[in-house]
């Protein structure tokens, strides 16, 4: 890789007298080279190849057993077990956009009784269909690939604030649905993946204790709650 114009005219990789932050550009750009160079080696310029993973999908089985619940607050609550996926099969030489959003996965209302979920009517109505965009968008394919896409950022709230979080309407079942579009020159919707063993019901508070019990077993933010409390 070759660039002109850095260190006063320079030509990267060529003996420089200056300073040695203007020698170090070269070796900067050889580890974003190498860094990438994992995700070229999964890359299809064609997209045909393109496969999504679900990440700790066995852990995501565990919650879906018992009926995944998720909080949503009116500052926002992040999420757990935390979406993440692998992707191969992108241009590695492409930009793309990575967004998420929450489709409703049935026409019901939920509510806890009895020690089961049942349904209660009608749902609210859909809301404005909140989008959340990785904060790692725009990138090259060869990035999204070479490591697994956390959305650990994402904040689910039952009020309308804006600031990038989902409003979702407690007491109704959600399935994350992740959007894959191509950018640069012409737009295009490349891929829209969703797993059903992320399903959730949103609540202000856990109805489940099993629920309760999963969280504080396998997520370690849950486990220094409960250590604080107990102190």
């Amino acid at each position: 890789m070759k660039v002109e114009g850095l260190a006063e005219g320079r030509a990267v990789g060529t003996p420089c007298p200056g300073p040695a932050s203007q020698c170090c550009i070269s070796r900067l750009l050889s580890v974003v080279e190498s860094e990438l160079q994992a995700g070229r080696e999964k890359g299809d310029p064609t997209e045909k190849q393109l496969k999504v993973t679900l990440e700790e999908a066995e852990l995501w089985r565990k919650f879906k057993e018992v009926t995944n619940e998720m909080i949503v607050t009116k500052s926002g609550r992040r999420m757990f077990p935390v979406l993440k996926v692998s992707v191969s099969g992108l241009d590695p030489n492409a930009m793309y956009s990575f967004l998420l959003d929450f489709q409703p996965a049935d026409s019901h209302r939920w509510k806890y009784v009895n020690g089961e979920w049942v349904t209660a009517g009608k749902p609210e109505p859909v809301g404005n269909g909140c989008v959340y965009i990785h904060p790692d968008s725009p990138n090259f394919g060869a990035h999204w690939m070479k490591a697994p896409v956390s959305f650990s950022k994402v904040k689910l709230t039952n009020k309308l604030n804006g600031g990038g979080q989902i409003m979702l309407n407690s007491l109704h079942k959600y399935e994350p649905q992740l959007h894959i579009v191509r950018v640069g020159g012409s737009h295009r919707m490349v891929t829209n993946v969703s797993f059903s063993d992320t399903q959730f019901i949103a609540v202000t508070a856990y109805q489940n204790e099993e629920i309760t019990a999963l969280k504080i077993k396998y997520n370690p933010f849950a486990k220094a709650f409960l250590d604080a409390k107990e102190r």
